[in-house]
């Protein structure tokens, strides 16, 4: 299958509360459970074309809320953001954030059946990896037996050792950002000082003890036996203890069932841990993804190649360019220089257009248009064998509105706050799962998608190859280069064109051409005639269409504003 991956955020997806105060607290805002993800809710999915869930959020991270009465040591507010907190401040690595549960006691319990649940709807579950920083006070009171906590042995009068789990700051305590302690969760809590001595470096490569309000304050960074410091130089032999520890991580949630990890900020973590870990892993559970969270193009080879990822991010060029083209700031016909610039790793790439650090499609910060999001998603999905990703709330036109706390009103859902995903809780009707409460646009957007992550798994746009159109179409002046791209996708049986309009306002009347040097490469003699079938197309087609006609005139199409076709052509 071509992987779909459907990325939710569990504390707000199962949350039945309508509550919106800003700054709310898990009693007055609610918090969506494990348990909320049931049955029918996971077959709604599947029928819906996903075929892997992620579950962000799942391990436990810091928060203002206080579980102290079931062992778990609350967290200084000072160093959480918001109220719920970051779900990429891990607090413990063995164990499973307790707002999530009904049973706090039976959490990780209410998690093993949340997977239990998926794998019977036919849905692979996908969790957070967070291999580069933890919380500020992490501190696990769940892990194994004969297992030490991270920093537990640290030499903390060293700036640097191999064997260390974080970095420090020698002498110099941490100087939270002057901000922090205007921030309305911390005034709201009154929280005591924080101190750090000696200051362990901050999660973004901060080597300072006074991180700014823009730095991930919150966090600190692992050290995997890199001295950044001492020109970066590697210290990979004895092996650092920080390796061991979170391959045993790995293995811990290997062992739940899970069938993925989405590994935050990859990059930031040697290749060398990757291909040792990965190889370990993978060795004992075979069909785990790895998928990476990267953005330097210069990268992603050595990424995929030595560090062993079966996906990674397509954020620098996919999704980079796919906003300027939705946005109206470049042309559709840059699309073929950023698949070009992937050299063959293509089938490789996670494509998306929304995800949880991004601003949502339909918020006026992006597009101010979920329809935007067709035409987008239609290359995204169609254009090579890749997985690709939708956020929930995406496929419903969610904008993100206001400013729930922490989390200002910048078009992103936050992962900072107790709140809930307004057009999302609408389908999700209070765990009904269906149409009754959305719109007519709502309804029609949702089946949009629907048919084009059903699309994904066809034979030809799942293992078909690739054919880009625009280099012999955008010099015919019965083109539109700017707004329109289009492709094939093709085997030996059947090619289906696949063309988009990214115009907000205008139908494009174009004819498309194949070149005959695509005749050459699929083997199609000039005189045969091609069958033509509307996949997605509602104006009528030629029955027939030979190939020299294709090459010479082209087939004439119409497409909407903000809308896709795709053609078949068969061979008689």
């Amino acid at each position: 299958m071509k992987p779909v991956i459907y990325q939710l955020l569990v504390r707000l997806a199962g949350n039945r509360n309508h509550s919106a105060k800003p700054f709310g607290t898990i009693d007055e805002n609610g918090c969506g459970k494990f348990n909320d993800l049931d049955d029918h809710f996971l077959q709604s999915l599947r029928h819906f074309g996903i075929t892997h869930l992620w579950l962000t959020g799942v391990i436990e991270h810091a928060s203002c809320t206080d579980y102290s009465k079931f062992g778990i040591e609350p967290d200084n507010p000072l160093v959480v953001k918001g109220l719920a907190g970051s779900p990429y401040a891990i607090k413990d690595y063995y164990d499973v954030c307790p707002d999530l549960a009904e049973s706090v006691d039976n959490r990780m319990q209410e998690f093993a059946a949340l997977i239990a649940r998926c794998h019977d709807a036919g849905l692979k579950p996908i969790i957070d990896f967070v291999p580069n920083h933890v919380a500020r006070q992490y501190q696990s009171d769940q892990k194994p037996a004969g297992v030490e906590d991270l920093g537990q042995n640290d030499d903390k009068a060293k700036a640097f050792s191999p064997q260390n789990n974080f970095y420090y700051i020698p002498d110099q305590p941490l100087n939270l950002p002057r901000e922090v302690f205007d921030l309305q969760h911390v005034k709201k809590t009154k929280p005591a000082l924080f101190i750090e001595n000696p200051a362990k470096v901050t999660g973004n490569d901060q080597f300072s003890n006074s991180p700014a309000i823009s730095d991930w304050y919150e966090t600190v960074k692992l050290n995997y036996g890199v001295d950044y410091l001492g020109g970066k130089t590697k210290h990979f032999d004895p092996l650092p203890d920080t390796w061991k520890k979170m391959l045993d991580i790995l293995f811990f949630w290997a062992s739940k069932g899970i069938s993925g990890f989405r590994c935050d900020m990859a990059e930031m973590v040697p290749v060398e841990f990757w291909e040792w870990a990965i190889q370990r892993v993978k060795n004992k559970y075979p069909e785990i993804l790895f998928i990476a969270e990267i953005y330097n193009p210069r990268a992603y080879q050595i990424y995929f190649e030595k560090g062993g990822f079966d996906y990674l991010y397509d954020k620098d060029g996919m999704y980079d360019t796919m906003r300027e083209i939705m946005t109206g700031r470049k042309p559709a016909s840059e699309l073929t220089e950023v698949w070009q610039n992937l050299q063959g790793l293509d089938r490789y790439m996670l494509r998306f257009l929304e995800n949880h650090d991004e601003q949502r499609v339909a918020s006026p910060q992006f597009a101010g248009n979920p329809m935007a999001g067709i035409p987008a998603m239609a290359v995204a999905a169609t254009m090579h064998k890749g997985p690709v990703m939708i956020y929930f709330g995406q496929e419903l036109g969610e904008s993100a509105p206001d400013a729930p706390g922490f989390s200002g009103d910048d078009g992103r859902t936050t992962i900072f706050d107790y709140y809930h995903v307004p057009t999302f809780q609408k389908w999700f009707n209070n765990g009904k799962c269906n149409e009754e409460l959305l719109s007519e646009e709502q309804k029609n957007l949702r089946k949009q998608y629907e048919r084009l992550l059903k699309l994904c798994q066809e034979q030809v746009i799942r293992n078909g190859e690739f054919y880009d159109l625009m280099w012999f179409n955008q010099s015919f002046n019965d083109f539109e280069k700017n707004k329109i791209f289009a492709f094939l996708r093709w085997d030996d049986s059947v090619f289906w064109l696949v063309v988009a309009n990214f115009s907000h306002y205008e139908s494009q009347q174009i004819r498309i051409r194949v070149p005959k040097h695509f005749g050459e490469l699929a083997r199609i003699q000039p005189d045969i005639k091609l069958t033509t079938i509307a996949i997605v197309y509602q104006t009528p087609l030629p029955e027939n269409i030979p190939f020299y006609v294709l090459a010479e005139s082209g087939l004439e199409v119409v497409v909407n504003p903000l809308n896709y076709t795709v053609i078949g052509l068969k061979k008689n």
